[in-house]
């Protein structure tokens, strides 16, 4: 079955390698906190549509090993001059997650973590494009009600969903569709706030115009306990509402390119 949509999921594991867990100095409460703060909950859940031909990438690892999501260069990244580039060295309220990271280790770590599953989304992307002659990504994520500190975006009125755009990747008409399909359920939606972008590997981005991308952020408030991590009791609910939208907007996706 032909494959033209790549579900890439990144964020929503909690797994620390031992071996990568000693090299970190935070204290054991501090970790366990940042580990609830930052992890994308059950997006792995949400994301699933039972989809024959729908790819999905997921990061087998907790971004505080590497984050797959931030540029590979330090100079490209925005969030690295707050500690928290491809490799984390602060954690979002600003407490020392690691010592300094010799060159030798960095290279060590993009090589074991970082480069395989840019190598793995590439991989799909480019199976989509020479069976469909297209792809979409869907870049998928949820976030927190309330900012972290290392937010840019620190408003505290945050919507229920937040559509992530590029300007060479993402066709209006599909943040259109997303928003009204979501927006016909009762959610507030907003587009590129609190955060912007879609994820695109870095062998197509801004330059392979058949690869489109589209995120889609769930605020965490409407499906779990933000102090726990648990899913609340209307969590089921809530899941197959949001997976109704979801195949809403991959049908328009789908029916404009055939």
């Amino acid at each position: 079955m032909k494959k033209s949509i790549v579900f890439h999921i990144p964020h929503c594991s909690t797994v620390i390698p031992e071996a990568e867990a000693k090299l970190l100095v935070a204290r054991e409460a501090d970790l366990s906190a940042e580990i609830l703060r930052l992890t994308d909950w059950h997006t792995d859940e949400l994301f699933d549509l039972g989809d024959r031909g729908i790819g999905r990438v997921v990061y087998p690892v907790s971004r505080l090993v590497v984050d797959p999501e931030r540029f590979r260069d330090d100079a490209r990244e925005l969030m690295a001059a707050n500690g928290t580039g491809a490799i984390y060295m602060m954690t979002s309220d600003g407490k020392k997650l690691r010592e300094n990271v010799s060159p030798a280790e960095r290279d060590r770590l993009l090589a074991e973590y970082y480069d395989p599953h840019h190598a793995a989304v590439k991989r799909m992307v480019g199976d989509a494009l020479r069976q469909s002659d297209h792809c979409l990504i869907v870049d998928c994520h949820s976030f927190p009600s309330r900012p972290l500190g290392c937010d840019v975006d620190q408003d505290a009125d945050r919507p229920d969903f937040c559509i992530g755009k590029d300007w060479f990747h993402t066709p209006n008409h599909l943040v259109s569709a997303a928003s009204e399909t979501l927006q016909a359920h009762g959610w507030r939606v907003a587009v590129n706030k609190p955060y912007a972008g879609a994820f695109v590997p870095r062998a197509f981005y801004r330059y392979e115009w058949r690869v489109s991308s589209i995120m889609i952020e769930i605020n965490r408030r409407l499906y779990m306990d933000e102090l726990t991590g648990a899913k609340l009791p209307g969590y089921e609910n809530f899941r197959r509402q949001f997976q109704t939208c979801l195949r809403k907007i991959i049908t328009v996706a789908r029916e404009t390119w055939s």
